[in-house]
């Protein structure tokens, strides 16, 4: 399968996500998955260690 990257605003992702949650859980659940693993990296590598300056 070919893969695409999309870029979204946190607000926009969450809106996306409050969306699929009104879908079967059956028929969403990977896909909310895969946004969440992808988020939490993302977000994750844009956190300031503690002791440094942003």
């Amino acid at each position: 399968m070919k893969e695409i990257t999309l870029t979204f605003s946190l607000d926009e992702v969450n809106t996306i996500l409050e969306a699929l949650g009104t879908r079967s859980y059956i028929s969403v659940f990977a896909l909310i998955e895969k946004i969440q693993a992808q988020a939490q990296v993302q977000l994750a590598s844009n956190e300031v260690p503690d002791g440094q300056k942003a």
